[in-house]
């Protein structure tokens, strides 16, 4: 006699670019799976033609969006910000009424403030969740509050290395629903077929034979007061770069202050000819340059967690990240020009990196799709 399994409908909150790129991996695992009925979430920067509209990156992959929540105001002050988070908790009490009762679990991932906002407002639902990436400490960037409050808030718990793994069992208070699994985004790694030098040419215009540093610059939003100041220094810093690299600029997440520090950076890309401006590569374009590129710098996420899988140096700057655990591949530099090029210097005459991850572990999706799936009959 056949076992009749049932499904477990799995609601995905993404936001962003950023947090869609770690997800897909595992989203493409419970799409196929026959025990599982996925639905994505929509909101945040996703939904906005300023920042790319890159919900289509969603829709190439073929993945089902149950729906599609409109967040993010023009301003992005600090005022903008608690404004934003409001409104996403409101839209999203909408969202819950629809879902409740329904035998649903939620995966959100990290710590943006609209992440925060959509689980708080799951939380008088009762609705499950499941906190990816928890556990973890940035105490250059508010994020780091709604982390660990997202943290509190879940029922499961997938983390990226034992030491965090501890810390989310610290702030929850017991160690039951606590998965230590790696970084979810490195599996992309083993998905992706990524682009030659010829085929980045033929899709963005750039030759990544000439040497390229690929640079990310998001706010610091603690103490955003400076980013005007920190702005000015990396640009200064990117200006004498610009005589022996191509600079390959990826735009900041909308938080505070984001606006002022894209509009500085793309005045610097207009008026220096060795210099890109890149609103959004996706998962597959960002991996590639990350793979040809001479080495990272700035202040994101990804510097941390996936550039030691390429052996790529990375030149970490400012308090952003502060706090988050790192490989010897990371340089950590204060935002300053000077600064910046020492470390450029000190690279340039270091040997080359061999491909060592503190974050790698094998085949983290079908860790996480198991635990899930022994979830089913427990909701």
């Amino acid at each position: 006699m056949l076992a009749i399994f049932s499904s477990m409908k799995i609601l995905v909150l993404t936001s962003s670019r950023a947090d869609y790129g770690i997800y897909r991996p595992l989203l493409l695992k419970l799409h196929r799976h026959a025990h599982f009925d996925l639905q994505l979430i929509v909101f945040g920067t996703h939904l906005s033609h300023f920042h790319g509209y890159t919900i289509t990156q969603i829709y190439t992959d073929g993945l089902p969006v149950a729906h599609r929540v409109s967040t993010l105001l023009l301003d992005d002050d600090a005022a903008a910000l608690s404004t934003a988070m409001g409104l996403t908790t409101t839209k999203f009490s909408q969202v819950w009424a629809l879902e409740q009762g329904r035998d649903s679990l939620v995966l959100a991932l990290g710590d943006r403030y609209e992440m925060f906002a959509a689980v708080s407002a799951a939380v008088p639902f009762n609705i499950p969740i499941a906190h990816l990436h928890g556990g973890e400490t940035t105490l250059g960037a508010i994020d780091n509050v709604f982390r660990h409050a997202i943290s509190v808030m879940s029922r499961y718990h997938f983390t990226a290395t034992q030491a965090y793994a501890n810390k989310v069992a610290q702030l929850i208070g017991t160690s039951e629903g606590v998965y230590n699994v790696g970084a979810l985004s490195l599996d992309n790694l083993q998905l992706l077929n990524l682009l030659n030098h010829k085929a980045f040419y033929q899709k963005y215009d750039i030759n990544l034979q000439n040497p390229s540093i690929l640079i990310t610059f998001h706010p610091e939003t603690v103490g955003f007061e400076q980013n005007e100041g920190y702005v000015k220094e990396l640009i200064a810093a990117l200006q004498d770069l610009s005589a022996n690299y191509q600079l390959i600029i990826t735009m900041p997440n909308a938080d505070t202050l984001g606006t002022m520090i894209r509009k500085r950076l793309n005045a610097f890309i207009k008026r220096t000819t060795t210099a890109y401006g890149i609103e959004s590569f996706g998962t597959l374009g960002y991996f590639s340059c990350m793979q040809h590129c001479s080495f990272l710098l700035g202040n994101t996420s990804s510097g941390i967690i996936e550039a030691a899988s390429f052996a790529k140096y990375v030149i970490n700057i400012g308090e952003r990240q502060r706090g988050r655990a790192c490989g010897n591949n990371v340089l950590q530099v204060p935002i300053r020009k000077n600064e910046i090029l020492k470390a450029v210097q000190v690279i340039e005459k270091s040997a080359p990196l061999t491909k060592h991850n503190m974050y790698w572990r094998q085949n983290v999706a079908d860790q996480i799709v198991n635990v899930l799936n022994d979830l089913r009959d427990k909701l």
